[in-house]
């Protein structure tokens, strides 16, 4: 066994407690910046069109790792290239560090999950929540969308033999959605063609280019041609090389890049109106809903996610009138930059020259750059308002999933109604429904009604009744309320509580409530449904669809892919971090599981009923479907009690022992007829449980701990006593050399020994 240095004490590590399993199994968060440890950041106000500052987080000195920053370099390679690197637009777009980018983006191509990254991979993103990994992921699949739609567009032009030059280079620039509409749209199929290709198609180009790069040489008069329409007079050609350079102007990255920068100074705000029509057609209860709306302004800096996902809403029902109104200020600095600066001819310009310059700039303003920034605007504010709104969704989703079970309780739960009569369910402390029945607490019938209670109460020793929020609620709870403090239920000192039964009605008619209680009314599912909420509200939760949860708004207005997509992967990641029982839980809860769906779900369910409990982590490598990747995303997430194991584990060695001549008798027997081959023994035999397993610590770093408990001359079963826990220390306050010394041991001779 090697020498303990004398440096680490144990009692110095006391004061430096690791976190411990309970607080493990919270999702990480975020640590404050130390003020002597990184550079301080210039305040800003968070608004939607400013630059924030990075999400930087305290690294330096986390016990969660140390930022790993040299994974590969910042250089991603992507299947489709573009003419902007994706690593920093993504890191522009979501505000987190470059190197954090590329390090996510190789750990989504390698088909890592949130929940793991976010917990296992914590030096590499540095220690960023799930909230912002799931932003990030977001965004890379949008640019990647972008990119691939541009490198569509590229084939098909191509294909038609309209890609030109300076159409490949404009597209390959496109960084938005809307950017490639402005520029592939004249040559969509069935499109008109704008004026500047019918311009180019008289000819006019080389004379709109000769404008801007020879204008001594210039001759307007050149090109007229009587009997040619679009060339029969002076006015005619000069309009035609006005939206040739209109066309060009519009479609300059420097030029759009300007003028963006230019809008971020200054005051654009977004204005909403009462449509006339609506004013005289509409319906008055819809047009009194937007009745805030009616005449309405607001910068589009300070302006709520809610009341842009609300004004677009009375815009789709016809309702409101919106615009953007972008001063004129930014139009009369624009044209001065682009006449003087960026578009300033080579030569002297001739005055009636000059002045078709300043009108080609005006017209791209006017016609086609002011459009563009108005889409943009109202794009990037909707977007920016579904995904802030798609956001709060996952937060009060995770928030409901998160609340603090009532275990080790008999509950009554209650589905409150008049007509047809209060459900009641009683369900055991291990979920078990031990009782159904229906009463009528609001027909006349209350009195003798509250003896059946009463007697149910009393039958099942049961003190807590959980009602449901749905009709006749208030009165149910008056019910009870009345009863209790008539202390009518003595001596049970009974309580109730309210809890949301929103789905309940849904998922007591779907399969799973049909395959989970099979010979149960429907009615009476939904009973159960709340009890079970109060008693394990993940379990119970993860059963029903997110969005029939009822945890948010403008449900119907956001993109429906993006709020499916987020509230499944916040199920997931509330599922993975708290984590299951393995031999326990059921297939529903397990599908959630970080790595796994439904078919793997059900392979592991199969495993478990045909070869009894697992008894370690090493034993999921055996089911069908769970390859090396799948294991190493899931596996820390599953859970071992190690009591259930040894019980197992002991009953199992007694029924071996006593079989073991049996067994001897035909293992030989089988050799004899075998020859000298040996039969391999079953898998369950030669497992071990191995007490890491009910924790969070990933298998990957079983040699790590290993270390630890060397260090402190423990074995691997004390791990869970008082005296090793207050032992426990953290890396970083080992000496780089004692650090590489202990990374030089032959971590399981040693131990072993």
């Amino acid at each position: 066994m090697p020498v303990v240095p004398k440096k680490m004490e144990t009692n110095s590590f006391q004061g430096t407690n690791i976190k411990s399993s309970e607080s493990d199994e919270k999702p990480s968060t975020s640590a404050p910046i130390a003020g002597n440890q990184v550079k301080h950041e210039k305040s800003e106000e968070d608004l939607a069109f400013d630059e924030p500052p990075f999400k930087k987080i305290k690294s330096t000195t986390s016990p969660e790792g140390k930022p790993v920053k040299n994974l590969g370099g910042n250089k991603v390679k992507e299947e489709f290239e573009m003419n902007w690197d994706i690593v920093q637009v993504l890191s522009e777009r979501t505000n987190v560090e470059p190197w954090v980018c590329a390090n996510l983006i190789r750990l989504f191509q390698e088909e890592n999950t949130i929940p793991f990254i976010a917990r296992y991979r914590k030096e590499l993103i540095n220690n960023l929540d799930a909230d912002a990994l799931r932003e990030v992921q977001q965004t890379l699949e949008e640019l990647r969308s972008v990119a691939k739609k541009t490198h569509t567009m590229i084939q098909k032009l191509k294909k038609e033999g309209k890609l030109s030059g300076c159409l490949f280079t404009a597209l390959l620039n496109c960084r938005t959605f809307e950017e490639l509409d402005h520029v592939s749209a004249p040559y969509k199929t069935g499109s008109k063609g704008t004026k500047a290709q019918r311009a180019k198609q008289l000819g006019l180009e080389p004379a709109a280019l000769s404008l801007l790069q020879n204008p001594m040489e210039f001759n307007l008069f050149s090109y007229i041609r009587p009997n040619v329409k679009g060339l029969a007079n002076i006015q005619e050609v000069e309009a035609g090389v006005q939206h040739i350079l209109a066309d060009i102007f519009a479609k300059d990255k420097d030029t759009l890049d300007f003028i963006r920068k230019l809008c971020q100074q200054r005051y654009i705000c977004i204005q909403s109106a009462l449509a006339k029509v609506s004013s005289k057609n509409g319906n008055e209860k819809d047009i009194d809903k937007f009745q805030l709306y009616h005449e309405f302004s607001c910068n589009i800096k300070n302006i709520q996610h809610h009341q842009i996902l609300a004004i677009n809403r009375g815009e789709n029902l016809k309702i409101l009138t919106v615009k953007v109104n972008i001063p004129d200020g930014v139009k009369n600095e624009f044209c001065w930059w682009c006449v003087n600066e960026r578009w300033r001819p080579k030569q002297f310009l001739k005055p009636e020259l000059m002045r078709i310059l300043r009108n080609s700039v005006e017209d791209a303003y006017k016609r086609l750059i002011y459009p563009l920034l108005c889409r943009e605007f109202r794009s990037k504010l909707t977007s920016d308002a579904e995904k802030e709104s798609v956001m709060m969704f996952g937060r009060n989703l995770r928030q409901l999933l998160l609340t603090s079970p009532v275990r080790g309780r008999t509950l009554m739960g209650v589905d409150p109604g008049y007509k047809h009569g209060c459900k009641l369910a009683i369900i055991s402390p291990t979920s078990q429904i031990l009782h159904t029945d229906i009463v009528y607490l609001h027909s006349g019938q209350g009195f003798r009604e509250a003896e059946k209670i009463k007697r149910l109460l009393q039958q099942f020793n049961c003190s807590t009744v959980v009602i449901g929020n749905g009709t006749a609620c208030r009165e149910t709870e008056a019910y009870f309320a009345d009863l209790i403090m008539k202390k009518y239920f003595a001596p049970l000192d009974v309580v109730y509580c309210i809890v949301s039964e929103a789905g309940a009605s849904i998922y007591s008619v779907s399969p799973e409530a049909s395959k989970e209680m099979p010979d149960l009314d429907p009615n009476l599912r939904s009973a159960v449904s709340i009890a079970r909420r109060v008693q394990d509200p993940l379990a119970e939760l993860v059963k029903i669809e997110p969005k029939h949860i009822g945890v948010g708004m403008y449900q119907h207005d956001v993109s429906q892919t993006l709020l499916k997509a987020t509230l499944d992967s916040v199920v997931e990641e509330c599922v993975s971090f708290v984590g299951v029982d393995i031999n326990i839980c059921s297939e529903i809860l397990l599908r959630h599981i970080a790595g796994l769906n439904a078919n793997r779900a059900r392979n592991i369910i199969e495993w478990r009923e045909k070869n009894g409990p697992f008894i370690n982590r090493e034993q999921l490598k055996e089911v069908k479907g769970l390859g090396p990747k799948t294991f190493q995303q899931c596996a820390g997430f599953i859970r071992f009690n190690q009591e259930y194991i040894k019980t197992f584990c002991s009953s199992k060695k007694t029924q071996i022992g006593s079989q073991a001549l049996l067994t001897k008798a035909g293992a030989q027997a089988t050799s004899e007829k075998q020859g000298k081959k040996k039969s391999k023994p079953t898998p369950s035999s030669s497992q071990q449980p191995n007490p890491l397993d009910q924790t969070c610590i990933h298998p990957e770093s079983y040699n790590i701990c290993l270390i630890y408990f060397i260090l402190f001359l423990f074995l691997i079963t004390d791990f869970d006593k008082p005296d090793f826990k207050r032992s426990i220390v953290c890396f970083e306050d080992l000496s780089v050399l004692e650090i590489q010394a202990f990374n030089e041991m032959n971590v399981e001779s040693v131990f072993f020994i």
